[in-house]
């Protein structure tokens, strides 16, 4: 695979941003294994957004021979108030992280906080030293990476702690490759204003899409908010079985022509990642089965009023579940985890 086809596969959806591709060129050009990294909170059951779309992600950045680093951030749940802040639900729930990311990304290496902080002694010292180049207002901004606003009235001491460390992490991995969703932009941001004055090695930034909820978005938010376990309604979990899987996307929002809905967006983000074509089954009354064999030709098809949301649903159902049940199959819970997690939400 030469360097331009290594970059279009970067490039390839759900990527939404590169910064920058020229840096990533160059980087491909220079160095034939670079080291990857997308760091990873834990909050519970893992869905089509948090292991599904960023693992084929993951995968893309190993077919083009990176070396592609899971980092599962257990200081930083504990700070973040996630899992009921129980020790020892965040590690069992850093377990199952890793057999799920093993299971999705071949190849990939898996890496704990615990691990990092205790095997890199220089870390804390680092981190003071990144924290005299970030002002407390500048922190209170970065917030949003952990889903919180610096207008929060109770917001501890050590939230103040999570941007800085996620930079640091960077750092500490050796990192030629920053990779996360769209909301941890400004983290990368403040990498890449950072790092230089600090004299240390500034990676390429790779933005992924974020996936959206099933529930139409709220007024003024074209794509709604991302696919999250708070709202269980609103997401499809790699735990569903066929028939919630069904029935999820049987109800979700899907606006007659409107390009900008949850179940497109699944249908180009995750299924043509993994389908050169897709067959939509109808009756013959109602113009009988068609088949897209790419993204476009299925949006253009929905927003010319060819294909009926219904039907666009029906097909995406069908996809989740061959795409969802190996995976399902393989990530089974026993009831210890199943309630350790239940319960910390």
């Amino acid at each position: 695979m030469d360097v331009a086809q290594k970059v279009e596969l970067m490039s390839r959806p759900p990527t939404e941003e590169i910064v920058t591709k020229e840096d990533l060129t160059t980087l491909f050009e220079t160095n034939s294994k670079p080291r990857h990294y997308i760091g990873l909170e834990l909050s519970g059951f893992l869905h089509l957004g948090s292991l599904i779309s960023t693992g084929f992600k993951i995968n893309d950045f190993l077919k083009a021979g990176v070396q592609c680093n899971v980092f599962l951030a257990d200081w930083h749940t504990l700070i973040n108030d996630k899992l009921g802040g129980n020790w020892d639900t965040i590690s069992k729930v850093s377990n199952y992280y890793e057999k799920a990311f093993k299971t999705v990304c071949p190849g990939v290496q898996i890496i704990r906080g615990t691990s990092l902080y205790d095997s890199h002694k220089e870390y804390w010292k680092d981190l003071i030293q990144f924290t005299k180049h970030m002002s407390l207002a500048r922190t209170m901004r970065t917030l949003t990476i952990m889903g919180r606003s610096e207008n929060e009235e109770k917001i501890d001491l050590s939230k103040l702690l999570y941007p800085p460390m996620q930079a640091v992490d960077i750092h500490t991995i050796d990192v030629d490759i920053a990779h996360a969703g769209m909301d941890q932009r400004k983290i990368h941001m403040l990498v890449r204003e950072i790092f230089p004055k600090m004299k240390w090695k500034v990676p390429v930034a790779v933005h992924h899409s974020l996936l959206p909820g099933l529930a139409e978005p709220a007024l003024n938010d074209d794509m709604g908010t991302k696919m999250s376990k708070s709202q269980p309604g609103s997401g499809i979990f790699i735990h569903d079985s066929d028939s919630e899987i069904n029935s999820k996307i049987k109800k979700g929002w899907c606006e007659q022509g409107n390009p900008n809905n949850p179940i497109l967006q699944m249908a180009r983000h995750i299924i043509f990642h993994e389908f050169s074509e897709v067959t939509v089954e109808r009756p013959e009354k109602f113009g009988g089965n068609v088949t897209y064999t790419n993204y476009q030709e299925l949006e253009t098809a929905f927003t010319g009023g060819k294909l009926h949301p219904s039907d666009l649903k029906q097909m995406v159902a069908n996809h989740m579940i061959k795409i969802i049940g190996p995976i399902r199959d393989k990530l089974a819970m026993n009831e210890d985890l199943y309630s350790a997690i239940k319960n910390s939400v």
